[in-house]
């Protein structure tokens, strides 16, 4: 049977009714799915954190890789279908909790290895639970999240492009971003507005680039990006940097004043904010 039938099955078998506050669209594509458990890169050595499991279809695919996967789902109606669809999968743990508000190191057992994520996340939360995340980057070997194309967009961009931003550099900053794969609205039920992305991030063992404060140097960034069509110097003006001292500083750096912040890598936002912390 495939993923849309079972799907279809399983909404008629519970007389469960999605829930749009929630942001509720579940993955009917076959192909989609395995690449995601592909993407996972599982072993039975693993421990995985799975974010809005849904049905539990990829709950039971993960589990049968893994050494154990521990669900978390909001919707109590969810929690409690769940409970009945993956009784048979022994080493799953289904927690209701907003992952939001949930501690990732109360979940670990003692002495557990590294999580690696794997979530469908509802578009009106995306980058919150994204930093949510990165905020506990020591606890997480990677992640594969299914998030809205624009905001995938974002998260992979380069310098240079409209897609690049802050996100861009917060999620670089900490981690290396690639595409999974594309995934058209059609892939969905309900079918949402907007198509989505598969991303995968490799949490790095350290923060990309040496920053000497890093208060400082994603309030540059910040700054840089919050007026995006002022060159650069104007932009951190409005942030509360000295615009002349910018100027010098980014003629030291060998960079034109006149640009735009979305032009510098993460590597030239590295060295400007060290330099203004050398001023400071």
């Amino acid at each position: 049977m495939n993923l849309l039938n079972q799907t279809k099955q399983t909404l008629r078998k519970y007389g469960l009714r999605l829930r749009k506050g929630l942001g509720q669209n579940l993955l009917i594509d076959d192909d989609v799915l395995e690449k995601i458990v592909e993407a996972a890169s599982l072993t039975k050595d693993d421990l995985v954190l799975e974010i809005g499991p849904g049905l539990g279809v990829l709950t039971k695919r993960l589990a049968s890789l893994a050494s154990k996967v521990i669900a978390v789902e909001i919707d109590s109606a969810l929690v409690g279908l769940l409970g009945r669809e993956l009784r048979d999968c022994k080493n799953v743990e289904i927690i209701e909790a907003d992952i939001l508000k949930t501690d990732l190191s109360k979940l670990l057992p003692p002495s557990s290895p590294k999580l690696k994520v794997v979530a469908n996340l509802p578009y009106y939360i995306t980058t919150p639970v994204i930093i949510h995340l990165l905020e506990k980057r020591d606890l997480i070997e990677s992640m594969i999240i299914m998030i809205q194309k624009e905001v995938g967009e974002r998260i992979i961009a380069s310098p240079g492009g409209k897609d690049y931003g802050s996100l861009s550099i917060l999620v670089q900053y900490y981690a290396i971003p690639e595409l999974v794969t594309p995934v058209f609205s059609s892939s969905f039920i309900p079918r949402p507005k907007v198509d989505s992305s598969v991303i995968k991030l490799k949490v790095a063992d350290a923060p990309r680039v040496k920053v000497d404060d890093e208060k400082l140097f994603f309030r540059v960034v910040r700054g840089a990006f919050g007026k995006r069509r002022k060159m650069l110097p104007n932009a951190l003006s409005g942030a509360g940097f000295d615009k002349e001292k910018v100027v010098d500083l980014l003629n030291q750096m060998g960079l034109d004043p006149k640009q735009r912040g979305e032009t510098l890598s993460i590597q030239e936002f590295a060295a400007l904010s060290n330099l203004l912390f050398l001023e400071l």
